[in-house]
């Protein structure tokens, strides 16, 4: 072997030396864990793997603000929010919004007509109705459930794309995102820790997760509890697991009417609601639905509730890596799963 091979082999050696040192002495990732948060009318909690300590609060901190950044823009409780701005005003005039909202917006149609209207935003109506049927511990008349279900569907809301505004085309119509800002809020959350160097993270809020990466533990992957209805607490309390499902680099959400619901004269009343009757959609006691991101975790999971086993199923048997987990109201011992859902469960 000449001068100039020998000294190639020694630097290659080197290199791989040192390659081999940096990863046995690299340091392990540090997880930082922002606990509960009051957010978006629930609770949010970011966990965070990152090189370092410093590293993992900067995403937490980046995560948390881009969860109150939407929530600003998008909640119908904040009087001053774009949504509330456009529920007041869109049949007036077209009222111009930002781009997050308008891509919540866009893609909330999307979903409306993928589920036939099982989704629909514009639920607003019948949604203010049995809060008031609840409040007033009386079950709505056919008149005005008729007069609810008129100002209700997407064929109603005009979206312009060139200018980023909202018209509606029916007075009195009312937008209620609580079926997909929470998914959106959740995505751009996830976005933010990783553009600020995180390894992995998980991000919760109201009980719709995104994970991606590897928890810092040493783990592989991220076990999520799926809650059992019959023994669901709180917003905040732990309740007891049905299952628990291995997740990485995707999202998950959950749907029932177990935990948030209108009393009307003795009888719970879901606050999934069937655009199509008026009435609470009663079929499904939870819908989990695991996908590639947490809007379309989100929105799904409503239009499942909605749709009930047999066509939600077909619904999501047709989408890719979506997968979905049920239990029929009327066989709470039982669980309905998609082909591929079973690879979840741990």
């Amino acid at each position: 072997m000449n001068a100039n091979r020998r000294q190639t082999a020694v630097a290659v050696v080197a290199v791989v030396l040192v390659g081999v040192l940096y990863f046995c002495i690299r340091p392990a990732p540090v997880e930082a864990d922002s606990g509960f948060r009051l957010a978006m009318g629930t609770f949010a909690r970011v966990v965070c793997a990152a090189p370092d300590a410093n590293a993992a609060e900067t995403c937490i901190k980046a995560a948390l603000a881009e969860i109150h950044k939407v929530d600003g823009l998008m909640s119908d409780y904040k009087d001053d929010s774009e949504i509330s701005i456009v529920n007041r005003e869109a049949f007036g005039r077209a009222v111009a919004v930002s781009r997050p909202t308008f891509e919540v917006l866009r893609r909330a149609v999307e979903f409306s007509r993928l589920s036939g209207g099982a989704f629909d935003i514009t639920i607003g109506p019948l949604v203010d109705l049995w809060r008031a049927a609840g409040e007033a511990n009386r079950p709505p008349t056919e008149a005005e459930l008729l007069a609810a279900r008129g100002r209700v569907g997407s064929d109603k809301l005009i979206l312009d794309a060139n200018n980023l505004s909202v018209r509606f085309l029916v007075e009195k119509m009312r937008l209620d995102l609580g079926g997909i800002a929470k998914g959106y809020a959740i995505d751009r959350a996830a976005e933010a820790m990783i553009e600020n160097g995180a390894t992995g993270g998980m991000v919760d809020i109201g009980g719709d997760i995104r994970c991606f990466g590897s928890p810092a533990a040493g783990r592989d992957h991220w076990r999520i509890g799926l809650q059992d209805p019959k023994y669901a607490r709180d917003e905040i309390g732990p309740g007891k697991p049905l299952l628990v499902l291995k997740l990485k680099n995707t999202a998950v959400a959950t749907s029932g009417g177990y935990r948030r619901f209108a009393l009307v004269e003795g009888k719970r009343h879901s606050h999934i609601i069937d655009t199509r009757t008026g009435q609470s959609s009663e079929r499904l006691t939870s819908v989990t639905i695991i996908a590639p991101d947490a809007v379309t975790a989100d929105a799904l999971a409503t239009a499942v509730s909605v749709l009930g086993a047999e066509k939600g199923l077909e619904l999501v048997e047709k989408l890719p890596q979506t997968e979905a987990i049920l239990i029929p109201s009327d066989e709470v011992e039982t669980l309905v799963k998609t082909a591929g859902a079973e690879a979840y469960i741990k």
